[in-house]
């Protein structure tokens, strides 16, 4: 029997202990620090709040005495710190890359100029370590607007901001780096070409050898419907996405997924663990804006829905990835189905929020829906000491519901949504609404449309400026003969 030790406290690290759970295999789940949907309602697991997540020396001390059989990084800065080496050192199998194959996440300066050096497509960029070059690159004439400013290291997915005009990238620029709004995280800045087109998601396991790719998804980063607002980690996913057709999904692998993973090899940084590769889907074809070296959040609440509880067992491709055998195992996706999720928010988030608000769930859930808790934690109240769910963060649920079609896994989801109230409660009410009406792609000049309910049309649209990733204004359409 297995032991697993899981680090992190958010909707993904829920989603993890709840698919790992499942698992004949496992005997328990520890999960640290956890929130409040893992310290209760899991069979076979518990929160462990004998030490702190980020103090590794103690907690591969807890390991052995628990002892662990598997520690799985679910955070960035885990993996980033390098979780993988204290692990390796005290001789217990650990899910997470090097701490130098995770460095593709950690600098996004370094990603770039690793895909530069691969031949990966991505956008153009330039990256700066001083606030005067990178406003004098701001200011050039060959500058055009909008462009894309990233803090280089880690900020939670709230790094990156697009800026539409000088003076706003100016502002952005001194924030990051002279402010320091993301403390070291923003020292160094990448500012990159703004790309158009559908942004999805790819989660990819890894052994070093043979690399496993799950089905597509689309998170919707904006706080505000329509993509409006500054950004968030993730405030829902679709997953599959229809943006991602068999053939978009073959040029990632050959294009993309393939290098990257030779790529990190050859340059001594082999990867085991999951990858996440983060996308545009341009008129040019796929290219890539970012790297994660973990599971997504919120994609992993969307994505392991899709698994055939059945015919995959999440602990063996766990293990199988820190063995080097991952040929070994089956992964198998539910045909037909498809998975939404809509995270539920603080409102204020992701700027400043209330914490410590009671929060109300409906004593059943509608059929086909899975709450996985963020943002949660339990309090003692009162004398007789009963124990209260609260808030205590920005993103507070993912509600994540499946269905034989798009639309009835995000009717699904909003349905779940409403069985949860707790003081200035926010979610978007766009999530997968907007998502199914298809690719873009650049044709003689053009853009064209291709219409994922009936892939054989294809439409030409007179260019213009079709705004968010996820949602399309038609200017004008005549059929194709």
């Amino acid at each position: 029997m297995l032991r697993i030790l899981l680090i992190g406290k958010g909707g993904r690290e829920h989603a993890l202990a709840w698919r790992l759970s499942k698992s004949p295999r496992v005997e328990h789940v520890y999960v640290v620090p956890g929130n409040g949907g893992t310290a209760r309602g899991l069979p076979k697991v518990s929160n462990l709040d004998t030490v702190k997540a980020e103090d590794y020396p103690l907690l591969i001390e807890e390991a052995k005495r628990l002892e662990i059989g598997l520690v799985v990084a679910g955070t960035d800065q885990a993996v980033v710190d390098g979780i993988e080496g204290f692990c390796s050192e005290a001789h217990i199998p650990c899910f997470a890359p090097s701490k130098t194959a995770a460095q593709i996440e950690g600098s996004k300066t370094w990603a770039k100029n690793f895909m530069h050096r691969h031949n990966i497509p991505t956008a153009a960029y330039s990256s700066f370590t001083t606030h005067q070059a990178a406003l004098e690159h701001l200011r050039t004439a060959t500058t055009s607007y909008p462009v894309v400013i990233k803090a280089s290291g880690l900020a939670a997915g709230k790094g990156v901001i697009t800026a539409y005009s000088l003076s706003e990238a100016e502002a952005v620029l001194s924030s990051f780096m002279l402010d320091r709004k993301f403390g070291d995280a923003g020292a160094e800045v990448v500012i990159e070409q703004f790309l158009t087109g559908p942004e999805i998601s790819i989660l990819t396991f890894g052994d070093g050898a043979t690399t496993r790719t799950l089905p597509s998804a689309q998170d919707h980063k904006p706080v505000y419907e329509d993509d409006k607002g500054p950004n968030t980690g993730g405030m829902g996913v679709i997953s599959p996405t229809p943006a991602a057709t068999p053939e978009v999904m073959r040029r990632i692998e050959d294009e993309i997924l393939r290098p990257t993973f030779d790529g990190l090899k050859a340059e001594g940084r082999e990867y085991s663990g999951m990858l996440f590769t983060g996308l545009m889907l341009t008129p040019e074809g796929p290219k890539v804006l970012e790297y994660n070296a973990r599971f997504g959040d919120p994609e992993t609440q969307s994505v392991l829905l899709l698994l055939d509880e059945g015919e995959t067992n999440l602990a063996d491709v766990l293990m199988a990835c820190t063995q080097r055998r991952l040929h070994e195992v089956e992964i198998k996706i539910k045909e037909g189905l498809h998975a939404c999720n809509v995270v539920v928010i603080a409102g204020g988030y992701p700027g400043s929020f209330s914490q410590g608000d009671a929060i109300e769930i409906g004593e059943v859930l509608p059929e086909d829906v899975t709450l996985f808790h963020a943002g949660t934690t339990l309090r003692k109240q009162g004398e007789d000491g009963h124990e209260q769910l609260q808030t205590a963060g920005g993103r507070i649920f993912s509600v994540a519901a499946t269905g034989t079609s798009l639309e009835t896994a995000v009717e699904k989801a909003y349905k779940g949504v409403e069985c949860i109230g707790f003081a200035n409660k926010s979610y978007r009410r766009d999530i997968g609404r907007s998502s199914s009406f298809g690719v873009m792609f650049e044709t003689y000049g053009f853009f064209a449309l291709r219409c994922m309910a009936d892939c054989s049309s294809l439409y030409y649209c007179v260019p213009g400026s079709f705004g968010s990733a996820t949602t399309y204004g038609i200017i004008f359409i005549t059929a194709r003969d």
